[in-house]
Formats: C-alpha cells, sequence, structure tokens
C-alpha cells in the first residue's frame, strides 16, 4: 500500500528532477519571446551611419523622453548630455542583457538589469506616454482579460527573469563553463 508521505516523497524527487531544466526552458523562453522584441526595440534608437550606436534616433529621444522631447520642440540639441547618456545606455542594454541571458553568461545580473529596464519603461509607458490614463493598456490583475500590456504582459516577463535571477543560466550556460567552480 502507497502511503500518502511516500507519495509525496516521490513527488517531490520528480519536481526536483525537472529543477535542472527550469533555467534552460527559461532562457529558451526568453530567446524565442522577448529576447526578439528587445533587439528589434533597440533598433528603432539606432542612429543612421557606423556611430548609430553612439548617436541615436529622433525616435530614441521621443520613446525614452517623451516629455521632455515634446518640451523641447522635438529637438534634440535642446537636451542634455544626460539625456544622451541614458539613451544610449538604455540602446545598449537593450542590446547587450537580452544576449548575454541567451547565452546564459551573467545571467542572474543581466536578468536582474532587465528587471530594472523593464520597470524603467514600464513606467515610461504608464507616466510619460500617458499610459496610465488607458485602462485597456493598464489593465488590472485577476480581471477577465489577461492581456492588458503592463500590468499582466510585464508581470509575465518579470517573472521568467526573476526565475533566472534565482536559478542562474543553469547546466547548459556559459556561467556554469567559465564559472562552474565557484558556483559548486
Amino acid at each position: 500500500m502507497i502511503t500518502l508521505p511516500s507519495m509525496l516523497t516521490r513527488q517531490a524527487q520528480r519536481l526536483q528532477a525537472t529543477e535542472v531544466a527550469l533555467p534552460l526552458v527559461g532562457r529558451f523562453l526568453f530567446a524565442a519571446v522577448l529576447a526578439p522584441y528587445f533587439l528589434a526595440s533597440a533598433m528603432t534608437k539606432m542612429g543612421d551611419g557606423f556611430l548609430g550606436f553612439v548617436k541615436p534616433s529622433l525616435g530614441a529621444y521621443a520613446q525614452i523622453f517623451p516629455r521632455a522631447m515634446e518640451a523641447a520642440g522635438y529637438d534634440v540639441s535642446q537636451l542634455g548630455l544626460w539625456h544622451w547618456a541614458v539613451v544610449v545606455a538604455g540602446t545598449w542594454a537593450e542590446i547587450l542583457l537580452p544576449l548575454l541571458i541567451v547565452l546564459g553568461l551573467l545571467t542572474r545580473l543581466s536578468a536582474l538589469g532587465m528587471i530594472g529596464f523593464i520597470t524603467v519603461q514600464s513606467l515610461t509607458d504608464l507616466i510619460g506616454h500617458g499610459a496610465i490614463n488607458h485602462p485597456e493598456t493598464l489593465g488590472a490583475w485577476f480581471d477577465r482579460a489577461p492581456d492588458a500590456v503592463i500590468l499582466d504582459q510585464r508581470a509575465l516577463w518579470l517573472f521568467l527573469l526573476l526565475v533566472l535571477v534565482v536559478r542562474g543560466g543553469g547546466a547548459l550556460s556559459l556561467d556554469r563553463l567559465l564559472f562552474g567552480k565557484l558556483q559548486r
């Protein structure tokens, strides 16, 4: 006769066996779903020519600093060095952090950086672009519509990244290859 404690022990052992796959699955899902989104978004911020990675487009400033751009009449020269530095850093982060996560290199730090990035992105969308005034964009948790951009979708994004912060890059990662002895 199978007892409840032995059945629970077996289930716990099975669950623990899947724990090894969780970081790999998390990175795969990030690569399949979110990395293309962030890389495409970063490309819209790049300026023209070879130095486009340090000379952001007008759209980059409008996406990241919508109110400042409106106040400056969409003239980038009216903005300061700080605005340029934030736009360039944000663009680079949108490229480098997803690539690091997909490769499994500095996974925990990169996932934590992406959590910060998504938080700032969401606040910019809500406050800077005024999405907070549009209930269909903002959404609400525990409602019947699970597709709102901010609260619903980004909560799932953050959960996926939180798994990577907690579990790391997993067995098939550059982290394990390069720093494996340190992790044990």
